[in-house]
């Protein structure tokens, strides 16, 4: 069994089991339309973050930066979508004209990112920890610290509409997962990311722009984290500086549980997806059961050394088990006609 199907199989397993666990102890609360149409409302803005922090890791690197990009570019796109009512222009145009603001400055901001990982060389954590710090103070100096609300009511369609039944901004979110699912198995630049995660140099000495990788990938985490954006503001109709700070510690620990390496070269959305609705429904329980944020921070936290822990050890396990195999099935030797010839 290959490692993509064990991982995914193993996520499914701690899937039924959580929620079974909920089932049983919980069934008034867990069980019912509410509390599922919650769930579906609530993901997809920290899953669209974690699928940024995979693409990003499957590199060996880490975007810390995300929530701050989608703060920042979220203002941005409100201070705009708020003035609706005195720019005289149709509402579609508004709501088309704010949504293109969201995704350019993000754009911008992530391709800020990858500049400065591939051409300073200086390490992701720190570099994203830097622009964290700056998109954010950009943020604040903007709105000087207060929120800005009011946006079209044609626009909170993301965020609170429904398209068949289903919440839209979960619809959203499935097709952002499809299509970063086909950027990496059906797409240059998902096998370059692959293969510079997996070796650097090898994948210079294939003939890879590793510059070029590292900036279409932050890139790509900028633009998801713009998306969130406009699922946050549509959903609150407001958007201030630093809300879902906590959605940072979420989309690592997401991402890493859904079987990415943090060392690069590995990640699946099939994976990371099974991860958020673990992550979904443990956060669910701890709703209905009155955790404190500070308690959920905590536990969130202690969840991630444990599963950083966890896949050390399984990878150390592989990694016996593939030299003990090797070790009993030499190769074949080499026939004698051909050490005779060599000899002679």
């Amino acid at each position: 069994m290959n490692s993509k199907l064990s991982n995914n199989l193993t996520l499914f397993c701690i899937l039924l089991v959580v929620t079974g666990i909920m089932t049983v102890f919980l069934p008034a609360q867990f069980l019912t339309l509410r509390n599922f149409t919650s769930m579906g409302l609530q993901f997809p803005e920290y899953g669209l973050l974690a699928l940024a922090n995979m693409l990003a890791m499957i590199t060996g690197g880490i975007d810390l930066s995300v929530v701050s990009i989608a703060s920042l570019s979220g203002v941005i796109s409100a201070s705009f979508l708020s003035q609706y009512a005195t720019l005289g222009l149709p509402v579609g145009t508004v709501i088309l004209v704010g949504i293109l603001i969201a995704l350019t400055v993000s754009v911008l901001c992530g391709l800020l990112n990858g500049v400065i990982i591939a051409y300073a060389r200086v390490p992701a954590i720190i570099a994203t920890l830097g622009t964290q710090g700056l998109f954010l103070g950009i943020s604040i100096i903007i709105t000087k610290g207060h929120g800005i609300g009011g946006f079209p009511p044609a626009f909170l369609f993301i965020g609170n509409g429904s398209v068949l039944g289903m919440p839209t901004q979960f619809v959203i979110f499935v097709i952002i997962a499809l299509l970063v699912g086909l950027v990496l198995t059906r797409t240059p630049q998902g096998f370059s990311m692959l293969m510079y995660g997996s070796s650097p140099q090898v994948a210079r000495f294939s003939g890879i722009n590793n510059e070029m990788v590292l900036i279409k990938t932050y890139v790509l985490t900028g633009l998801l984290s713009g998306v969130a954006s406009l699922v946050i503001i549509s959903g609150v109709n407001s958007i201030r500086p630093g809300y879902g700070a906590d959605y940072l510690l979420l989309s690592i620990l997401i991402a890493i549980l859904g079987g990415t390496d943090p060392a690069g070269g590995f990640g699946t959305v099939l994976g990371l997806t099974l991860a958020i609705f673990i992550m979904q429904i443990l956060q669910s329980g701890l709703n209905i059961l009155s955790f404190s944020p500070f308690m959920k921070k905590f536990i969130w936290g202690l969840l991630l050394l444990a599963v950083m822990v966890f896949h050390y050890y399984r990878r150390m396990y592989a990694l016996r088990r593939a030299v003990r195999k090797s070790s009993q099935n030499p190769p074949p030797a080499a026939p004698k006609e051909a050490l005779s010839g060599q000899s002679a």
